[in-house]
């Protein structure tokens, strides 16, 4: 019997699977590690969506199979959603669809619009799923870079001159996950332009829409007159209202994609239990006071983190966004590579972060921090990295 299935010789080991396992190890040994490798919010939902969900639940007709596409009111919340925040009108039954996150949602997409061999152009280094759930469905990868400067024009360029058969797809997401970067709306314009001129449909992920700092709101290529003729953008309730266990996403925009999605969520899913998507529109229809509270809190602890950080010896540059920071290694370092150096901060400084080689390899040389531990525990975090560091030489300034 053949035991190489084609999908699994596909997908390599998962490299951040390997410090996840270490991670577990030492916890199981009693060992305190401080998590900044997952992106896993550490505040609850509002009060009102965990009632909301309650007061459903106990409802003797809440318990059957829901909608795949999600249920109308659902619909309709995410579309005012993008009215409120981006000024963008959207037509509830055929342009929004409900997933399961964003992550299922991206995954059905390609198996939806992917046939094998098409050539889907995706940011390295990138989040897995923007990559792998095209592999999956049977797509070959051109990488593009993540840093939207010129390069990243002249690379589509090229990618769409020398490559056979020619890239019907792109994906890109801002703010980056893992790399934080941001673009806007002239970035978008010129993206739309640009995909229209090439026939290339566009996948926008904005996971993290609403984790900005500084006051620099971030786009959606939705504002863009014509996106929807070329675009479909993923967002998530996971960051935004601290659901990620919820798995609420959803995907808005072009109605071909939306259509193709909603088809294969039909044969795969029943949707999300009704009391859980009834909670999300309690979350999207009421009080927004946790996007700012989110928003400060995070901020907040970048703020910690880079002060307390460089304190240490290892200077990061401030991310504009998202959850994350996209960490260079020291400089003295750098040869250790990123997965030894994640492998060593967890197991010298009970320190855990997400090696930049995870994803893609472009990311090495990096790593990705988390910031879902409190200011307390993300001191506490530099204490330990600048006992490991000058363990081994590496100058670090007074603490």
């Amino acid at each position: 019997m053949n035991d190489q299935f084609y999908r699994m010789k596909r997908m390599p080991p998962y490299v951040i699977a390997e410090v996840n396992a270490m991670r577990h190890a030492a916890r199981l040994a009693g060992q305190d590690i401080i998590d900044l490798g997952m992106g896993n919010p550490d505040q609850p939902p509002p009060q009102h969506v965990i009632d909301k969900l309650c007061e459903v639940a106990a409802k003797p007709d809440a318990h059957g199979y829901s909608q795949s596409k999600g249920i109308p009111g659902l619909r309709r919340a995410q579309a005012g959603y993008y009215a409120r925040r981006f000024g963008v009108e959207l037509d509830p039954e055929s342009e929004v669809v409900v997933t399961m996150g964003s992550k299922e949602g991206l995954s059905s997409l390609a198996t939806a619009i992917i046939a094998p061999g098409d050539v889907v152009l995706a940011p390295n280094p990138s989040y897995p799923i923007h990559t792998f759930g095209f592999i999956i469905a049977g797509a070959t990868i051109r990488s593009v870079p993540t840093t939207p400067d010129e390069e990243y024009w002249l690379s589509l360029e090229r990618a769409m001159n020398f490559t056979v058969p020619r890239p019907s797809v792109l994906v890109v997401s801002y703010p980056s996950n893992p790399t934080a970067e941001v673009v806007d709306l002239a970035f978008y314009e010129r993206l739309v332009a640009w995909a229209k001129e090439n026939q290339v449909w566009v996948v926008s992920d904005l996971a993290y829409s609403e984790l900005y700092f500084d006051d620099k709101p971030t786009p959606s290529i939705m504002q863009v007159e014509g996106a929807k003729d070329v675009a479909i953008e993923f967002t998530s309730m996971s960051k935004t209202y601290s659901m990620a266990g919820w798995r609420m996403g959803f995907a808005v925009g072009n109605r071909q994609l939306i259509a193709a999605l909603t088809r294969v969520k039909s044969y795969l899913d029943y949707g999300a239990f009704t009391p859980v998507q009834a909670a999300a529109c309690a979350a999207l229809n009421g009080p927004q006071d946790i996007i700012e509270s989110n928003r400060q809190l995070y901020h907040k602890r970048r703020d910690v983190m880079v002060e307390a950080f460089g304190r240490a010896g290892w200077d990061i540059p401030p991310p504009p966004a998202s959850m994350f920071a996209w960490a260079p290694l020291p400089p003295a370092l750098k040869s250790m590579g990123s997965l030894e150096f994640s492998k060593q901060l967890l197991t010298q400084a009970q320190v855990a972060v997400a090696p930049g080689v995870g994803y893609g390899e472009n990311g090495e040389g990096y790593v990705r921090i988390a910031m879902v531990e409190n200011e307390q525990r993300l001191r506490q975090a530099a204490r330990n990295i600048k006992r490991y560091l000058q363990s081994l030489g590496v100058n670090s300034s007074a603490a």
